[in-house]
């Protein structure tokens, strides 16, 4: 495989309720864990779900963070894929401590194309990556 990326996927819960609900929360917890991870943010979109749960997303030049939260459980689903430069195990370390999530389960996936795939090297002189 041509790694081109680590994917975490995360599963969070015992987590504070009021901390899930808090879309302010969230937004400066997502520019602590770019900021940690040493991504660069482009663009952030939090959205607060009535009557509780919280969506957000930090598009990076790195790929991308997203969270989604269900406070009723205490629980929230996070997404961090890095390409590139960036430490995602470090930008998951701060949100789970911001958010104070007490059990944590990650799972890592290398992302990337089948060695049969990846271009001779004449080839990649004409190709244009976007990362």
């Amino acid at each position: 495989m041509k790694k081109v990326g680590t994917h975490l996927v995360v599963e969070a819960w015992q987590t504070p309720k009021a901390v899930l609900n808090d879309a302010e929360t969230i937004r400066s917890a997502l520019v602590e864990a770019v900021a940690a991870g040493g991504a660069t943010l482009l663009n952030l979109c939090v959205h607060q779900f009535s009557p509780h749960g919280v969506t957000a997303t930090a598009t990076l030049s790195e790929s991308h963070i997203a969270i989604h939260t269900w406070p009723e459980y205490g629980y929230f689903a996070a997404d961090l894929f890095f390409c590139g430069k960036g430490n995602p195990h470090q930008a998951m370390k701060v949100l789970q401590n911001i958010l104070g999530a007490k059990q944590v389960t990650i799972q890592e996936l290398d992302r990337g194309l089948p060695t049969s795939e990846v271009p001779e090297e004449s080839e990649t002189a004409s190709l244009v990556i976007g990362h």
